[in-house]
């Protein structure tokens, strides 16, 4: 029985030692720490620092398209019926062009009878000269007197004189004649019509507006206080809506302001023939000199909230999203006036994807740029 005891205890204490080294083991195994997983980059960027750049020192106006001139075209005849309309808006025509004719059979029967009047004019001036000669002939022979001489000369001065009235009659029958035609005065483009065929119209009516030379013009509204800067000869950019930019040139600064809103007009010519319209309203800048500015790309800048923000890179390759003010544009750059030093690495392109605190790989320009395009060639 001892035997078995003794024989019972030591297979216990062989099997309680057995467990009690596995217990240990993993015990000392969970204490061991974990290792740490690595933090993936957010995305992989290049970046770029604000530069030291030329900008041009730019005045910025608003203000309308007009025309040039505009020259109104009307009828000089009175009572005649309009017979013929050959032009409708936006036609360009040219100096005498025929834009419209009036019913002429009128005016042709009166230049018919002026005529007439001038040929009977002529006969009587032809007997009144006769007779004039004959008494010039008699006057130193006696036959007639002095009374009957001076009626002879006198008829004839005045038969001279209606057969010159009589010419200037038909001068002025066959000026109305002409004028039943309406000929365009300059080169340009038709912008308004209000001739109706048929119409009989009074004399001085307008029936045709034209844009001469098919010549616009910007008219910027400018501050008295920004006038001084503004020369003919400047270049200026000007932006209708929804059309491309257009350079213009000043023309002329008016030498008067507005009382009420103390603006002066300033006059700048545009390109013809172009996608401009008179009656557009277009924002526009006026290059008045240079200066230098800290500049970034423009794919660097993200607008949100009305607020123009940028993502610094930390040592820790950690962004940092910062608040900026910008300022002017030119190409693909944009001024950085405030929010950032000379000495900052942003994120050149792809902000959008990012959050504060995300961590980036940077690589250079080149390394992406040959990314990109194996990744295009390997979707074609």
């Amino acid at each position: 029985m001892n035997r078995k005891r003794l024989l019972f205890t030591l297979i216990a204490a062989a099997l309680f030692g057995i467990v009690f080294v596995t217990f240990g083991m993993r015990t000392g195994d969970d204490k061991k720490p974990a290792p740490v997983a690595a933090v993936k980059p957010a995305l992989t960027v290049t970046t770029t620092q604000p530069q030291d750049t030329n900008l041009p020192v730019m005045i910025s106006a608003n203000g309308n398209i007009a025309a040039w001139q505009e020259a109104s075209i009307g009828t000089e005849t009175n009572g005649l019926r309009l017979d013929e309309v050959r032009v409708n808006v936006g036609d360009v025509v040219q100096r005498g062009q025929v834009l419209a004719t009036f019913a002429s059979d009128t005016m042709e029967a009166d230049l018919a009878q002026v005529r007439a009047a001038l040929a009977e004019a002529e006969a009587a001036l032809a007997e009144a000269a006769a007779n004039g000669q004959r008494a010039r002939n008699l006057q130193t022979r006696g036959a007639l007197s002095a009374q009957q001489i001076n009626q002879y000369l006198t008829a004839e001065r005045t038969a001279q004189a209606r057969l010159e009235a009589q010419r200037a009659a038909i001068k002025v029958q066959q000026l109305r004649l002409q004028q039943t035609q309406v000929l365009a005065p300059d080169d340009g483009v038709i912008s308004a019509r209000s001739a109706t065929v048929g119409a009989v119209l009074p004399s001085g009516q307008e029936l045709f507006r034209m844009i001469r030379q098919s010549r616009l013009e910007w008219r910027a509204e400018v501050s008295s206080a920004e006038l001084a800067s503004l020369k003919p000869g400047m270049s200026v950019i000007v932006r209708p809506a929804n059309v491309t930019p257009i350079k213009g040139i000043v023309r002329m600064v008016a030498p008067t302001v507005e009382v009420q809103t103390r603006n002066g007009l300033v006059y700048v010519d545009l390109p013809t023939p172009g996608a401009a319209r008179a009656g557009m309203f277009a924002r526009g800048e006026f290059e008045v000199g240079s200066g230098q500015g800290l500049t970034l790309p423009q794919s660097a800048v993200l607008l949100r909230d009305g607020f123009s923000y940028v993502f610094r890179v930390g040592p820790d390759l950690k962004v940092t999203e910062v608040k900026v003010t910008v300022g002017r544009r030119v190409g693909d750059r944009i001024e950085i006036i405030s929010g950032l030093d000379v000495s900052a690495h942003v994120v050149a392109a792809g902000g959008g994807f990012l959050a504060d605190g995300d961590r980036v790989r940077v690589v250079e320009a080149a390394a992406v740029k040959s990314a990109a395009s194996s990744i295009t060639t390997a979707t074609q």
